[in-house]
């Protein structure tokens, strides 16, 4: 007998940079390919319904057919396009939240079951932190610059522990596959 909640999917977040001036070169490609990875190895993306990083995965997500997810800062659509000036493509529903960006970063964070970082910022090492206390799974693609190449030291250095729930790569497939496992031990039922 298959497991009762086997149906559901995994929904995997992506946090990174929105604005990538100062991201690695080959960065969005990365992330693109991050995005495609995430729904071929059979998750639904999930973003913060913005630009740059996350929204090149939603990119790479809709090439590969996949479902995306976006959250918005936003309480309308109206504001989410006018206010915020951000796109509405390539995702399949965007839940608009009015919270602005730090109460979108935390719904964010908590409606999906891991969450990765490629490139980043200031809302992106905020993402980080949220997931970091909530204890999710977390992946960093490493090598796409800004806050990405730094979470392992910063990690380091707060001696907190919990290194066993963040996982490194600079391959976008190895990074989602590491992931899953790490979803699959938190799930409550076989997968």
């Amino acid at each position: 007998m298959p497991p009762q909640h086997s149906h559901l999917k995994f929904k995997i977040c992506v946090s990174g940079a929105a604005k990538t001036g100062h991201c690695a070169p080959d960065a969005l490609e990365k992330t693109k390919e991050l995005g495609r990875q995430i729904i071929e190895q059979g998750a639904v993306l999930v973003t913060g319904a913005t630009t740059g990083e996350p929204y090149w995965a939603a990119i790479g997500a809709k090439e590969s057919n996949g479902f995306v997810v976006g959250i918005s800062p936003a309480r309308s659509e109206r504001e989410h396009v006018e206010k915020y000036e951000l796109p509405l493509d390539y995702h399949d529903i965007i839940v608009y939240t009015g919270f602005g960006y730090s109460g979108r970063n935390l719904l964010l964070t908590r409606a999906s079951d891991a969450v990765v970082i490629s490139c980043g910022r200031m809302g992106t090492l905020n993402e980080f932190t949220i997931a970091f206390e909530d204890k999710k799974p977390i992946g960093v693609l490493i090598g796409t610059g800004g806050i990405a190449d730094e979470l392992q030291t910063i990690v380091e250095k707060s001696h907190r522990g919990e290194e066993g729930k963040i996982v490194y790569d600079s391959d976008p497939k190895m990074l989602v596959k590491k992931i899953i496992e790490m979803i699959k031990k938190e799930k409550i039922v076989e997968v």
